[in-house]
């Protein structure tokens, strides 16, 4: 079982920069693929980024890339996301996500929410223009 605790959202104006965390506080890290997931008012939940457990492969939706850079520290069990060139329409719900995919898998990448396993609480991120 894996227990995920997301920290570091705010209030930001456009253009400015923010930095999500993810901590599992129960389990390991260790062959779980990662992701960030957001979810504005009155919209679904939608992918924005994820990392495979190696930390080797990362896949980003097209409205985040090269804004959005997702790593992590499975030594300290710990996701990061550094968002930067912030924009109105970012404003949502972030929440990390857990799967595991095994020993077998180290470089897969899970972009569907349905494949996570467990889920954050969700931090606010809201970007003013």
């Amino acid at each position: 079982q894996v227990q995920l605790v997301e920290s570091g959202g705010g209030l930001v104006q456009a253009g400015g920069s923010l930095r999500l965390s993810c901590a599992a506080s129960d389990g390991t890290f260790s062959t779980y693929a990662l992701g960030w997931f957001r979810q504005a008012p009155g919209k679904e939940r939608e992918f924005v980024v994820g990392i495979s457990w190696s930390g080797a492969v990362t896949h980003s939706a097209d409205s985040v890339k090269g804004r959005y850079t997702i790593h992590r520290d499975n030594a300290k069990n710990t996701m990061f996301l550094q968002m930067d060139s912030l924009k109105p329409e970012d404003t949502a719900v972030y929440y990390c996500a857990a799967t595991n995919t095994g020993w077998a898998h180290p470089d897969r990448v899970v972009r569907h929410r349905n494949e996570y396993d467990y889920w954050g609480q969700g931090t606010q991120v809201t970007v003013s223009s």
